[in-house]
């Protein structure tokens, strides 16, 4: 092997298959060199994880051999779009971290050219218009083992299908009573091949082009001729698009030359346990109120995982470990949990909240003393340092941390025995109070005051550390437990049943009467990132404001549904 030849092999090392193909395309000097993908995501509903996935590839692909990314609206349908959802995917983008600079377009910036393609095709004799419904259309398209009818349309004159095309556009005819079809093979073995529609009549006014046209163009038809005219080299897709690709190419084959021709490359879609990624049935959830809007953090979508607490970097982590394949796969939603874990490990200040308080009262604690202790901030940052929290004589405890009969092995608070507070003393339960129904409402204890850092006991060991907060400076907090949004592992595969009936009933709980320490309510910023020490990763919510502070549950601090499922 040449010198050359192992420094191309050393080169490649570590590419996903579609990176390969672009890495052999730049270097065989394809399209001049050049390299430019695009992102082209309809804008009728908001983007989903699977949609990060393909994100990650256009954009990621092109910073990484140094070519262009260009966002492309398909907004081909004016009944589904809306503004909205156009914002939505701007910003979805750029907090995952990518940008496409000036080279923002839409396929209804090609509508003049696409429709002078259209014109020039009926003139070919390479389309017709069609006066059959959609139903009389699919029931002629055959089987994939038997040939499809002819319209009895297929062979009007040039004239004849001109004049109805133009009088389509002109708004003559209602929806649905006519199309325009590619005339290629009804005999073909490709189903897509069989005289497909290129032209729907639509009389809904278009977000950004208004009431100019009446026709508009169909996916098969708009994508490959738009990657044409922007100058896309690489148009990256899902497998489901394999059996278009032909079409995509017969269509480029009517403007392309040898200098210049886009290639469709199809990688596997991004499918989670215990999610739908079908944009129908999300918007569907949203509409009929099953969960509070495309950003309820339990859903699968870029803003409601912003708003639960994931960052960017959990996600380009988890879309890095599952890759890119010519293979479906139904990957573990663990797996982006597991991916989120150690990201706000990384990142989250630690402190204290307690969901379900319990009071304690230190007997020996001086009453109206407050004594500040020192918190670590995050062990895994060097400089993170540290912050103040304040101890008085009653705290709050988990009630779950307390037991008055424990079993072997209970190593929290229970009669006579001793724990430690994180960052604080050892204590000792000397006392359980109870109301007159026998509920236990406080804690006696007493606190052994050598045994703070620093002082002649503190090394001495005991089994349990508790986390707490001081009952006379803390502050009220509600906080949303989020849990997995269906409790069936792939809704999809379960085509007998309605999807709605798999949602999981305990996917949200609310707690109120949350005692957060007093640094909680200091820092809670939007996209704040803390641990509640030995509770979860918590966020506050968009809803959250310094008079009530709400914050969601992002993920638990360990996996416990993966275990209770396997059990089961």
């Amino acid at each position: 092997m040449s010198i050359e030849e192992n420094n191309t092999n050393d080169e490649k090392k570590g590419l996903n298959f579609v990176e390969q193909i672009v890495y052999d395309d730049l270097n065989a000097g394809k399209n001049g060199g050049r390299l430019n993908t695009r992102f082209p995501p309809e804008p009728n509903g908001y983007l989903h994880i699977g949609h990060a996935k393909a994100i990650c590839m256009d954009f990621g692909v092109a910073e990484k051999f140094g070519g262009t990314c260009n966002l492309r609206f398909d907004d081909t349908n004016p009944v589904k779009e809306d503004v909205e959802y156009v914002d939505s995917i701007r910003e979805d983008i750029h907090w995952l971290g990518f940008d496409w600079g000036d080279r923002e377009y839409y396929a209804s910036d090609y509508f003049e050219k696409l429709y002078e393609l259209a014109e020039r095709l009926i003139k070919e004799g390479k389309a017709y218009v069609d006066d059959q419904t959609s139903e009389q259309i699919a029931a002629q398209k055959g089987t994939p083992t038997e040939p499809g009818q002819e319209s009895p349309y297929r062979n009007r004159s040039v004239e004849e299908n001109l004049d109805l095309f133009h009088r389509m556009n002109a708004g003559e005819f209602p929806d649905g009573t006519r199309v325009l079809r590619a005339k290629i093979d009804m005999a073909s073995d490709n189903m897509h091949f069989r005289d497909p529609i290129m032209y729907r009549i639509i009389h809904t006014p278009h977000h950004r082009t208004g009431d100019k046209w009446k026709v508009y163009p169909m996916y098969d038809f708009a994508h490959g001729q738009s990657d044409y005219f922007e100058g896309v080299t690489h148009s990256i897709c899902t497998l489901e698009f394999v059996p278009h690709r032909p079409l995509y190419d017969y269509f480029v084959n009517e403007l392309a030359d040898e200098t210049y021709r886009p290639r469709q490359i199809e990688f596997n879609r991004l499918n989670l346990t215990y999610t739908v990624m079908s944009k129908r049935k999300l918007l569907q959830l949203v509409k009929e109120g099953l969960v509070a809007g495309w950003d309820d953090p339990r859903m699968p979508t870029i803003s409601g995982m912003r708003r639960r607490g994931y960052t960017p970097l959990s996600i380009r982590n988890f879309i890095n470990t599952i890759g890119y394949t010519k293979y479906e796969a139904l990957n573990s939603v663990s797996l982006l949990e597991h991916a989120v874990r150690e990201d706000l490990n990384r990142i989250a200040t630690r402190v204290m909240a307690v969901i379900n308080p319990l009071k304690v009262v230190l007997t020996n604690f001086p009453e109206g003393k407050t004594e500040m202790v020192e918190m670590e901030n995050n062990p895994e940052q060097e400089d993170a340092g540290t912050h103040r929290m304040p101890l008085t004589r009653e705290i709050f405890i988990e009630r779950d941390d307390f037991m008055e009969n424990p079993p072997k092995k209970f190593f929290r608070l229970a009669p006579g025995s001793e724990v430690r507070l994180k960052g604080a003393y050892i204590i000792k339960c000397e006392e359980v109070i109870k109301d007159a129904e026998g509920n236990i409402t406080e804690l006696h204890c007493t606190y052994d005051s050598e045994t703070l850092s620093g002082m002649p006991g503190a090394a001495r060991k005991v089994k349990g550390t508790l986390h707490w907060v001081s009952a006379d400076n803390a502050v009220d907090a509600e906080v949303r437990l989020y849990d997995r949004l269906f409790n069936v592992e792939n809704p999809a595969a379960e085509t007998e049943r309605d999807f709605r009936e798999m949602l999981n009933p305990e996917s949200l709980k609310v707690v109120t009467g949350v005692k957060v320490e007093p640094f909680v309510a200091e820092n809670a910023s939007q996209g704040t990132k803390f641990q509640f020490q030995r509770v979860g990763y918590f966020t506050p919510d968009l809803d959250s404001t310094p008079e009530h502070l709400v914050f969601n549950r992002t993920i638990a601090l360990k996996d416990t549904w993966e275990k209770v499922q396997k059990k089961a």
